[in-house]
């Protein structure tokens, strides 16, 4: 169940801290017969830096502990009940996070320094990093990260999630040999038709040899479905390139009604303000699945 903006500020302490409890109690004041819906965020926070980084206001933000507080605000204008992080900022930030929206959490460990966090409004009942169907994760494979969650919904149902940052650069390659594997390892869910999400920075257009690997393996693009115009999502100054994705598969998929980057907010980097900063050079991608049952 969702809360509204005004009932979230509401329960917010003076720490800024957002008790699960409370959050709880506001949630049963929201309408009982509000049809059933999933909303989902993909975001890459560069750290949860603000960007540009080397703006002072966002150097205060930062030195004055003020950006987990920033995030949960504007995030929570959305009301997700799941957010996936690339690029994720410490763990102790995270967690900030994470209590400040209610939800639970878990971290996916890079390979590299670009971890990744699953957060959720409902149960993480369980988690793997880098699910290989076998052996150990080649050292040059998911540097930044990926990991599988499997989310129990409010109808007893579960859904499974793959968190996914993928190799950066105009070379494919690599990329490539990571969708490969991740393939692999969900190759059972997708041919015994369960409700998943593939949710992260992929770091390719959606006019590539590794868009088309998804889509020939049964994934849905979210935005190229239900959405409208480009659907750009980096950088949050101007946006050029399409790399942050929903996709879902299963039948999740018939279920999306809303795809969008969001290009406003925070999220959007005011070009006229010379001392504004956007809380990161991505732009979320928001997905909502209304259940049609």
């Amino acid at each position: 169940m969702n809360i509204s903006r005004r009932q979230f500020c509401a329960v917010v302490g003076a720490e800024g801290v957002l008790s699960i409890g409370a959050r709880r109690r506001a949630a049963r004041n929201t309408l009982a017969d509000q049809p059933a819906s999933l909303r989902v965020i993909s975001y890459n926070v560069f750290a949860c830096v603000g960007w540009p980084k080397n703006r002072k206001l966002a150097q205060q933000a930062v030195s004055k502990g003020q950006m987990a507080r920033r995030l949960a605000t504007e995030l929570e204008r959305y009301q997700p009940d799941i957010i996936n992080f690339s690029e994720s900022p410490s763990e102790a930030l995270s967690k900030q996070v994470a209590e400040l929206l209610g939800m639970n959490h878990v971290r996916f460990p890079s390979g590299g320094n670009w971890p990744g966090t699953l957060l959720s409004r409902h149960e993480i009942i369980a988690s793997q990093n880098t699910p290989l169907t076998h052996g150990e994760r080649p050292k040059d494979l998911f540097t930044r990260h990926w990991g599988r969650a499997t989310v129990k919904l409010p109808n007893g149902q579960s859904l499974i999630v793959h968190s996914a940052h993928l190799f950066p650069g105009a070379d494919p390659q690599v990329r490539i040999r990571e969708i490969k594997a991740m393939l692999a390892s969900m190759k059972t869910d997708l041919e015994t038709g369960r409700s998943m999400l593939l949710i992260g920075d992929l770091n390719h257009g959606p006019t590539t040899a590794e868009y088309k690997l998804w889509m020939d393996a049964g994934w849905l693009d979210t935005f190229a479905k239900v959405g409208v115009g480009e659907g750009l999502t980096i950088r949050s100054d101007i946006p050029k390139w399409r790399i942050d994705y929903i996709m879902a598969a299963g039948p999740i998929a018939s279920d999306v009604v809303e795809s969008r980057p969001l290009f406003e907010g925070a999220f959007r980097l005011k070009i006229a303000d010379k001392e504004s900063f956007a809380l990161s050079d991505h732009l979320p991608q928001l997905a909502v699945f209304q259940s049609r049952q």
